[in-house]
Parts: C-alpha cells; structure tokens; sequence
C-alpha cells in the first residue's frame, strides 16, 4: 500500500532567552509560533472500520500534539539549564510556566525537540515525518526524519 503523509497545524505562543547570545535574543523575548506537524504512513485498509483509509485521524493527531506541544509550550518561557542558579531562581519567581532545556532555545532547537517528543507517543506504523515551527511569519526552521536517521 502506498505511503501517504498528512500534516496539521498548530499555533503557541512562548518566550524564551539565549543564554551568552550575542545579540539582542539574549533578551527574554516571545515568538507567536506556528507548527507544521506532517506525518508519514499507510492507510488503514479496513472496509467498514470507523478509521478505514486513514492514516491518523486528524482529532487523533491533535489530541497528541495539543496534549504533549501546545499545552505544555503555550505562554511559557523556555530557558536553557546553563543559566546560573540565581538567575533562574528571579526567572521561578516571574512565571509559574517555565521549561526547563538541556539546549540552546533556537528554532533548530525546539523542532528537535518536538519531533522527539512526538515519535514517543504515536502508533505503531505512523511517524514523524517532518516538522516546521514558524517562530515568525518570515522565518522557520525545519526537521525531517530522512536527514535524522
């Protein structure tokens, strides 16, 4: 059977900081992003199944993604954990929804992130197959399984 990919679309809106960033990013700053979450398998192809000729169903899709991504990055700030203690501790003091990372918060960054997250929690048979975060309206970074294998 063939493989098909099928893509949904998500939007967050987040801050993050560069930690030792030469340039103005160095600055917490917030991005309104937008997610191209695209996903690669065979359709089901089961006559008289609910799902037949499904990949995923997209309410399936955005469930995982809302649930794991969005929920989760929503009006947060994203710091990198290199930022000295007492730093953090004033970043704790400002904000309940803080994100924790073991990297550097650039776009690259974040993508990696997300389609790792993402692999973890979809079925059998389906996978990432590509993912884009618009963290603005001109610029975006972009992850694909074939250049990750």
């Amino acid at each position: 059977m063939a493989k098909i990919r099928v893509t949904k679309r998500f939007h967050f809106e987040m801050a993050h900081t560069l930690y030792e960033y030469d340039g103005l990013c160095r600055n917490i700053h917030g991005h309104s992003y937008n997610l191209e979450v695209t996903l690669i398998g065979e359709p089901r192809n089961e006559p008289g199944h609910p799902k037949d000729g499904m990949v995923m169903d997209f309410g399936e899709i955005k469930e995982i993604i809302k649930t794991n991504i969005v929920a989760r990055f929503d009006h947060a700030l994203m710091v990198n954990s290199l930022v000295p203690a007492d730093q953090m501790e004033l970043l704790k003091q400002t904000t309940n929804r803080i994100i924790i990372v073991d990297f550097q918060p650039t776009s690259e960054n974040i993508v990696t992130y997300i389609a790792k997250i993402l692999q973890q929690h979809l079925p059998t048979g389906v996978n990432v197959f590509s993912i884009r975060l618009y963290e603005t309206v001109t610029s975006y970074a972009e992850w694909f399984a074939t250049d990750n294998e």
